[in-house]
């Protein structure tokens, strides 16, 4: 009796750290895809801005730093990294 009890309480206790792994998995698995994505928007901008900037001098390196800061802030981030340069 006893000894079914502990199986019982084991395959459970393995199911919910299993889940609990895909759960954490899949959450930063969306994260990681949701930083490369606005890595490459701050990288395509980062290119258009050098681009039109290029006119009147204005460049701004594109490293992977101003790329996410570009992505994860938008366009306030591409006037700060302008402010910065």
């Amino acid at each position: 009796m006893n000894s079914a009890l502990d199986t019982t309480l084991s395959i459970f206790l393995i199911a919910v750290v299993i889940l609990l792994i895909f759960v954490i998995f899949r959450s930063s698995l969306k994260l990681i895809f949701k930083l490369l994505l606005h890595s490459l928007t701050g990288f395509l901008t980062l290119t258009v801005v050098n681009l039109l900037g290029s006119f009147l001098g204005v460049h701004i390196a594109v490293t992977l730093l101003s790329c996410l800061v570009a992505g994860i802030l938008g366009l306030p981030g591409v006037i700060l990294l302008l402010l910065f340069m």
